[in-house]
């Protein structure tokens, strides 16, 4: 069984090009078929497949994570370009479904939820069928065809051998979860007259929704508006999603994005400081968003953040009065502002074992301003720290990227990073280099070659209002949240559509909530357009 699932999920994985075909069924303009993103079939990521499995089968355990490699973060990890089926793949997900499969029918609970009937004996083969039908519409995302019922029901005369229904239930769950219709989402549709676009059907629409809203299945809910019909406008898709919206799956969906985008996900300090540090991240995050639900930028300009004792004495920040919990606290005196002022993205830029004003200028330049800073050229030895010819400090020993052939890139970074050298890589204040009090540190930084043109600023905070006056802040927001939904960076043909989600975004006021809702109301998230073969 191994071998034909290996062979069923590299296929599926070298693309679904050219397998629709027959007489289009439904007409598009070439204005309207432009505005089409190209997609590719994408497999469940790790964290993915656990929430689904939790939300399927009851199952929280998150074995996903611990049996499943991890996926390669460039910030994301869903990027489907760098997902490969592998026999080690194949191995491990056949462990998690036996492992998935025998918990879920020894646990009263999950047993229970998961059985639509009372099975009469072993060989109640009415109810076997009844429970294929409804959990195969849970993990496929869709109804099973009558030919798929009768493939999963080759495994009733085991029950009946076994004595036990039970037994026939589990073989069941155990190749559901092995199968290419629910580890990969795919996405056929049905052809237009535009050659290589397809419309997505109402059960794709709704587990494209689900997944880049929630990270996770679509809700019975959803599926049946799915079925009757409601997400066949854009007022029902529209809706769909600000319930969606409303769920707390939302919530943990958009605290990981956030810690994904801005590198927090991990962190390489001890385990109360980072959890410390990604609580008070993912409280403003949550209050921003979903709070307040105002201007999404008030998330790099709070005056205040949500502190516990081990935090506000780690930043210098007095006045806490949490005890011993968590407390929104004003920063005071301290010269901060907002998420690029919490250890959590300052922790982001390390290297030989101090902050990097090189890295940290590489993380806000690409992450914040979606440059495309590339590695150093060949034969440049990114891993030698600068060494000074006349002193030891810091910005003396940088300087030496500052003239000759690395000088273009450096002059595009550098000058960002020192302008948050006032914090160290754990996200303490700090006026002198480390071990260097000879050495101080002025905190002076630039971002060179914004729209709104040069702009100096000071630490954390003045970076924060630096970036918001660029002019090119909101178009990087919206082009992350492209990267995130659609699992890959952008191309030339994407950027229309990302400038106009990005009018929207400034026009409403830069809601976040808002943006979300326009990035799956808009008519061409309901369509795909076939991948080129190389």
């Amino acid at each position: 069984m191994r071998s034909s699932y290996l062979v069923a999920l590299a296929g599926l994985a070298a693309g679904c090009t050219g397998i629709i075909g027959g007489d289009p069924s439904v007409t598009l303009t070439d204005a309207q078929a432009a505005e089409v993103n190209t997609t590719g079939l994408r497999r469940l990521t790790r964290v993915e497949m656990d929430q689904s499995i939790r939300d399927v089968l009851g199952d929280g355990t998150r074995r996903s994570a611990r049996l499943l490699a991890p996926e390669p973060t460039d910030p994301y990890d869903n990027d489907y370009r760098l997902q490969i089926a592998s026999g080690a793949l194949i191995e491990s997900i056949e462990t998690l479904a036996v492992e998935l499969s025998d918990a879920a029918m020894m646990d009263p609970v999950q047993r229970a939820a998961l059985l639509p009937c009372n099975p009469t004996g072993p060989n109640d083969a009415a109810c076997l069928r009844a429970f294929v039908q409804s959990l195969g519409r849970k993990m496929f995302r869709r109804p099973l065809a009558d030919d798929e019922v009768e493939r999963f029901m080759v495994f009733q005369p085991f029950s009946v051998e076994a004595n036990d229904f039970d037994y026939g239930a589990k073989l069941v769950i155990r190749a559901m979860v092995q199968e290419p219709a629910f580890l990969y989402r795919v996405e056929l549709g049905n052809p237009t007259t535009q050659t290589g676009v397809f419309k997505l059907t109402s059960y794709e629409l709704a587990a494209r929704m689900s997944y880049f809203l929630v990270g996770s299945t679509p809700p019975d809910w959803l599926l049946d508006e799915a079925a009757n019909g409601g997400l066949d406008t854009k007022d029902g898709v529209t809706s769909a999603a600000r319930r969606l919206i409303g769920t707390p799956n939302a919530h943990d969906q958009i605290e990981r994005y956030h810690a994904l985008w801005l590198g927090y996900h991990r962190l390489p300090h001890a385990l109360d400081l980072t959890t410390s540090m990604q609580a008070e991240s993912d409280a403003l995050v949550n209050r921003v968003v979903f709070g307040t639900n105002g201007d999404y930028f008030d998330l790099f300009t709070a005056t205040d953040s949500y502190l516990d004792a081990r935090l506000a004495g780690h930043y210098g920040v007095t006045g806490f009065t949490g005890g011993t919990g968590f407390a929104w606290t004003q920063y005071g005196a301290t010269p901060r502002k907002g998420l690029l002022s919490h250890g959590s993205v300052l922790s982001q830029g390390v290297k030989f074992a101090d902050s990097s004003p090189t890295q940290r200028g590489l993380f806000i330049r690409n992450r914040l301003l979606c440059g495309e800073i590339g590695p150093p050229p060949p034969g440049v030895n990114a891993d030698a720290e600068p060494v000074g010819t006349t002193s030891p400090c810091k910005k003396s020993r940088y300087q030496v990227h500052a003239s000759g052939g690395c000088a273009n890139c450096h002059n595009q970074v550098d000058p960002i990073g020192f302008g948050l050298e006032r914090f160290d890589r754990e996200g303490r204040y700090r006026t002198t280099d480390d071990g260097l009090p000879q050495c101080a540190i002025d905190g002076q930084g630039e971002v060179f070659g914004s729209p709104a043109g040069n702009l100096t600023f000071n630490g954390p905070d003045g970076l924060a209002d630096a970036l918001i006056a660029s002019g090119a802040f909101e178009r990087c927001v919206v082009t992350q949240v492209f990267r995130f939904r659609e699992g890959r960076r952008e191309g030339a043909d994407d950027v229309p559509g990302i400038l106009a989600r990005t009018e929207e975004f400034k026009g409403k006021q830069r809601n976040f909530q808002e943006l979300l809702v326009d990035m799956v109301s808009d008519e061409a998230f309901g369509f795909r357009r076939d991948e080129e073969v190389p």
